[in-house]
């Protein structure tokens, strides 16, 4: 499964179907430092690409969360608002799946490699 970036810092894995399983890098999870509350969407909700969808709030900052594609959520990470450490998990960090309605829109997307090089122009 491909993983890509954004340059607002998300993750983006398609699964099969055209879903894509979203959440936000690790970078960003450093930047925000602890959290103390997570804003997740609604399940049936239609988001464009490069829309607000979720709202995570730490000690330091609240962050919008914006989605690389176009598309209808179909899951939901509930487990997020009891404990926001699951966001740092490789299985279990996302925050919502899109049923996505554009496949071209991934292409203007970084690979890892490509989000490693972004990283080193905003430390």
């Amino acid at each position: 499964m491909t993983v890509k970036f954004t340059k607002d810092h998300e993750w983006i894995k398609i699964e099969d179907n055209h879903v894509a399983v979203i959440g936000i890098t690790e970078y960003a999870q450093h930047a925000l430092g602890d959290l103390v509350f997570i804003e997740l969407p609604k399940m049936g909700a239609v988001f464009s690409k490069g829309a607000n969808f979720a709202v995570v709030e730490s000690v330091k900052t609240a962050a919008e969360v914006y989605t690389p594609v176009t598309g209808e959520v179909v899951a939901v990470n509930n487990a997020l608002e009891n404990d926001f450490d699951l966001l740092k998990s490789e299985s279990d960090g996302w925050i919502a799946k899109f049923r996505m309605t554009d496949a071209a829109e991934l292409e203007g997307l970084m690979d890892q490699s490509a989000y490693q090089d972004y990283l080193k122009t905003v430390e």
